[in-house]
């Protein structure tokens, strides 16, 4: 998350191995299944180098082969077992957004967990000339910032047992965790960089989350009544957004 528009030509142009296969798992999960030549041509990948990423994704249970096609796997499923992709959830939450930055003046995103890592999916920038902005596709560890720890709060206990044990102040942060499900918020100054406030609550349906909203504001127009208004406003589109994705029938 930068107050820059534009990430620097250099670091626009890395295209790490992770990155590539970051990209994989998002496209199977906007598409919710795909079959691998199509991945391989959305992606303007080698087919056999697609497979080889694919293979070592099912091996970490991220993906799973079902008939001819993949879809996220059993690490990566979201609450009960929920299939809400992202492509649905960007559809559903955009106009949301749109509603929160005209509320709060400030950037409005949408961010899931893709196994360990918390990820932008969408944004809605502030109109301020000074801003701040998440490019969708970044990506920050589950233990780092309001947005991962919402998200991580409320995943699955196999998951938050696997973050604590490798974070270097666990008890502080499984702390943390138990105040945010009880509040159903997360706000923290802290992170991702000096001089940001971000807001997040999580987008739940009845079988677990699906999502973490957040806004984020420079500190400097971060006041008391705009934090004490935002996490109002934002707990109202969170809820919104969740019964949108009820399943039919159940809205």
């Amino acid at each position: 998350m930068t107050t820059a528009r534009d990430r620097p030509p250099e670091e626009a142009g890395e295209d790490t191995s992770f990155a590539r296969g970051l990209r994989v798992l998002l496209t199977i999960a906007d598409r919710g299944e795909i079959r691998a030549d199509e991945l391989s041509s959305l992606l303007e990948t080698p087919l056999s180098t697609t497979y080889r990423y694919l293979r070592t994704l099912a091996e970490f249970g991220f993906v799973d082969r079902r008939g001819g096609g993949y879809r996220l796997g059993p690490r990566l499923l979201i609450g009960g077992g929920s299939t809400v992709s992202s492509e649905e959830l960007i559809r559903r939450a955009d106009p949301i957004l749109a509603m929160l930055v005209e509320e709060t003046g400030e950037t409005a995103v949408i961010s899931r967990r893709v196994g360990l890592a918390a990820v932008c999916l969408h944004q809605q920038p502030s109109k301020h000339a000074l801003r701040v902005a998440m490019e969708p596709g970044s990506a920050a560890p589950l233990d780092v910032g309001p947005i991962a720890h919402v998200l991580l709060a409320y995943a699955p206990p196999d998951v938050q047992e696997e973050i604590l044990g490798v974070t270097s102040d666990g008890g502080a942060l499984r702390a943390r965790l138990v105040v945010i499900a009880a509040e159903g918020n997360a706000i923290g100054e802290e992170t991702p960089a000096p001089g940001i406030v971000t807001i997040a609550a999580p987008v739940l349906r009845d079988d677990g989350i699906v999502a973490a909203l957040a806004v984020v504001a420079p500190s400097a127009r971060a006041t008391p009544a705009w934090r004490g208004r935002s996490t109002r406003v934002l707990a109202d589109a969170a809820a919104a957004i969740g019964r949108a994705l009820q399943p039919a029938g159940e809205r």
